[in-house]
This record gives structure tokens, C-alpha cells and sequence, in this order.
């Protein structure tokens, strides 16, 4: 590969990744060190790996942000491989062991800035959400749907305490005319759940985040691609994730605790059937800096935790310690 350590500055940047210094200083990237950026987006976490002189594997399965990323793909002059893919997939694209692997979780600042991606209500946009723009659409789980699993969906994972009578409200006005943009679905939303002009965020952002979050399979994602960052990081590779909400970063920090604390024994009593601690103590979560906060809104559910490998072999994949919710299955066929 190329020793051109240049600046490399991504011209389809438009927003600074979130808690950037804090995760260059937990992965402290260097010249002949290779990571795995498994959420490219907009390119802000690669163009930083880039410049301090690292080689970098970055992932994203928006075919957007694949083609919006092929100029710094070409200045970086073979230090970057870009690939379109879930980043569940992570390791299937190192050819051995890596440095580090980065996560910045969830929907990126560039899919809610295009309303044609339906990722939000601020512009009106098709009731989409699909990040890889493959599969069903937000649209078809809101007007396919049983009552009953939109009611899970809503409550469980955008955590709406109004999700029974948000979910009833779609099935009633949903027999009428069906929901496909927006715009409807909100306005929808706030005319049934009365807004409160003491509280900031708006009746349907939490229906929004739970429709997202269902329809891209999240946080079974970010679970896989916990198992599969274990298998590929070499012994002292690190590992930092950025998460935005509470569901997110609950899953990292029990992945963690698992694979780095013994469990079962006592002072007196030695533990039984002792599991392999493939990651050492993780550090202390990291939260932005109130000048962080103040210049990107963003930032301020943000928290960052990362753990360092250890030696040991990477251990089977153990979905239950996450206790993730059991939802209907996110393939459905469309009402025609």
C-alpha cells in the first residue's frame, strides 16, 4: 500500500463525526496499523483514521454513501477499501487480523438531511427508512402491521409510552388511506398526542426512532457485528462504539461486562466452568464535552465505550445476554 500519509479531506463531509478525538485517542491510529470503520457514512471517522497515517476497511450498507465516498476511495491512493455491506459482516472483509474497529451506531446526519430517505419528519419525504434502500419500507410495517406488534415496536424500541393509542389511531386512519409520506404520519401523531410546549421533542420523534430501528434490524446488527469485531481484532486491537440511545448502548456494555468479567465465584469459593475474558476492562464511558454539545446538537445522547482484545480466542456467539426484545419478523408481504 501507498506510504502517502497526506491529508486526506473528504469533499461529501458535512458534518464532523461525533466524539472524533475521543475515539482517534482509544484507537490511536498509526502508520501500518488497519482498522475496520464499520459505519462509513459521510467519511468523517475513515478521512481521521487516514490521516494519522493508518489503512482502513470501511463499511456501509447505504449504496449512497458508497458512491458518495469513491473520490477519497481514489486520494487515498490504496489505503482505503470501501465496501457496500451490513456491518454484521465485518469480518468476512479483513484478510486477517486488525488494529481496531470502529461503530458509530445508527442513522447518520446525512440520511436525516435528505428527506427523499424518509429518515425524518423535518422535510416530507416517502415513509421510507431502508438504509441499505432494500426491503419493506416504514410504510409497509405501518399499514400491514397488526396493532399489536406496531404496539411493540413503538413501546419497545422508540420507548413511546403512548405507543397503544398511537397504534390504534394508524389502524383506524390507515383502513381509510393508508400512510406513505412523512409529514402525514406526524402530523397524524401530534394532532392525536396533544403536544406539550414544555417538552422539545416532538409526539412522533420516539414512533420515528422505533420504525427506524425495526426496519433496519439495528440492534440485531449491532449485536453481530459485536461477535464479529471480537473475531477479527487482534490481541490488543481495540474496540469503540458510539451510541446514540439507551437500547444501544445497553447492548454494548453487557456485551463487554460479559467478555471481560468472570462471574460465579466467590472469595471463598473459586467459580465454576470459568468463560475466556477475550477483552480486557473496558474504559470508562465517554460522553461529550459541553462544546461538543453546544456546536452539534447531535452529540449530546452520545456515549462512547471501548475495550481493548485480549489473547484469548474469540468465543461462541451468545445472543441471550443481550435480552433483546422478540418483535414479528421484519420481512411482510405488501398488501396489494
Amino acid at each position: 500500500m501507498s506510504a502517502d500519509h497526506g491529508s486526506l479531506e473528504a469533499d461529501h463531509i458535512r458534518h464532523v463525526p461525533v466524539l472524533l478525538q475521543e475515539v482517534l485517542a482509544a484507537l490511536q491510529p498509526a502508520a501500518g496499523k488497519t482498522f475496520i470503520d464499520g459505519t462509513f457514512g459521510a467519511g468523517g471517522y475513515t478521512t481521521a483514521l487516514l490521516n494519522a497515517g493508518a489503512d482502513v476497511i470501511a463499511i456501509d450498507r447505504d449504496p449512497d454513501a458508497i458512491a458518495a465516498g469513491q473520490a477519497l476511495v481514489e486520494r487515498a491512493n490504496g489505503r482505503l477499501r470501501l465496501v457496500q455491506d451490513v456491518f454484521s459482516n465485518l469480518d468476512a472483509h479483513a484478510s486477517g487480523s486488525v488494529d481496531g474497529v470502529v461503530l458509530d451506531v445508527g442513522v447518520s446526519s446525512m440520511q436525516l438531511d435528505q428527506a427523499e430517505r424518509g429518515f425524518s419528519f423535518r422535510g416530507d419525504g416517502p415513509l421510507d427508512m431502508r438504509m441499505a434502500q432494500t426491503g419493506n419500507t416504514a410504510a409497509d410495517v405501518v399499514n400491514t402491521y397488526k396493532t399489536t406488534d406496531l404496539i411493540r415496536i413503538f413501546g419497545i424500541l422508540g420507548e413511546e409510552k403512548q405507543a397503544s393509542r398511537i397504534a390504534r389511531m394508524i389502524e383506524q386512519r390507515r383502513a381509510v388511506q393508508p400512510f406513505e409520506r412523512t409529514r402525514d404520519l406526524a402530523n397524524a401523531i401530534e394532532t392525536l398526542v396533544v403536544r406539550n410546549p414544555k417538552v422539545k421533542i416532538h409526539p412522533a420523534t420516539r414512533v420515528f426512532q422505533g420504525l427506524r430501528i425495526f426496519v433496519n434490524d439495528e440492534l440485531g446488527e449491532l449485536a453481530k457485528a459485536l461477535f464479529a469485531a471480537e473475531r477479527v481484532l487482534k490481541p490488543g486491537g481495540v474496540l469503540a462504539v458510539v451510541s446514540f440511545h439507551s437500547l444501544e448502548d445497553r447492548i454494548v456494555k453487557r456485551f463487554l461486562a460479559d467478555r471481560s468479567t468472570q462471574s460465579g465465584g466467590s472469595r471463598h469459593l473459586p467459580a465454576v466452568g470459568l468463560q475466556t475474558l477475550t477483552f480486557e476492562r473496558p474504559a470508562p464511558a465517554v460522553a461529550p464535552s459541553e462544546t461538543e454539545e453546544d456546536t452539534n446538537p447531535r452529540a449530546r445522547s452520545a456515549r462512547l465505550r471501548s475495550a481493548r482484545r485480549s489473547d484469548a480466542a474469540p468465543r461462541d456467539a451468545d445472543f441471550s445476554l443481550f435480552g433483546l426484545p422478540r418483535l414479528p419478523d421484519i420481512q411482510v408481504e405488501r398488501d396489494r
